[in-house]
């Protein structure tokens, strides 16, 4: 997570999708980098507004408007499989050698999934709280230059992003079958991407 304080800005950094690029890129312009441990590097909307809004609000009377990504699920699922089957993976309850792409997306779109398969939720971070806080900016993660041209105007600054925390490169593909279950189950996760800058 990136705070901006004069700018009034804090960026929520979502799981695999490029955060970790922008957080290098930013540290030495923003007020706060929250990098470690990673339940706060990676606090969800409700963590945010439980932990780091009320520091603003109650100390500083002011209230910070939200910035996330959102990757397209297909990709997002995509990127969480490849990165658990890095070298050094194999062997951890976590890995996903010698599972199918297909294996893993079926296992995640099961109510008690195993470990491999269990990465979360983009739409059960980006959920807006009973008391309205939510995101304010939602950008895709495949809209990278919308995202640097907002950042630039609104730091009033110059990006230079290198590739970071990156999940080694394969081709995947799903079965129809499994397509079509991912876009029925996963309905609400579409339908927040497609809304999204």
């Amino acid at each position: 997570m990136l705070v901006f304080y004069k700018e009034r800005l804090a960026f929520l950094a979502v799981p695999k999708t490029g955060t970790t690029a922008y957080q290098s890129a930013l540290r030495t312009r923003a007020d706060m980098v929250i990098a470690n441990p990673p339940e706060l590097k990676h606090a969800p909307v409700y963590r945010y507004d439980r932990f780091f809004r009320p520091i603003f609000d109650r100390v500083c009377g002011v209230e910070l408007e939200t910035l996330a990504v959102i990757r397209h699920p297909l990709s997002w699922l995509g990127s969480w499989y490849r990165y658990r089957r890095r070298p050094g993976m194999e062997g951890h309850s976590n890995s996903t050698h010698n599972i199918s792409f297909d294996t893993f997306v079926d296992a995640y779109l099961k109510g008690d999934r195993p470990a491999y398969a269990n990465v979360g939720s983009q739409s059960k971070f980006l959920e807006t709280r009973p008391n309205g806080t939510g995101i304010t900016y939602l950008f895709k993660y495949e809209n990278q230059a919308g995202l640097n041209a907002f950042l630039e105007e609104r730091l009033d600054t110059k990006l230079s992003l290198s590739r970071e925390n990156t999940s080694p490169e394969m081709e995947l593909s799903l079965s129809p079958e499994t397509l079509n279950k991912l876009e029925r189950k996963l309905a609400i996760e579409f339908e927040l991407h497609a809304s999204a800058r």
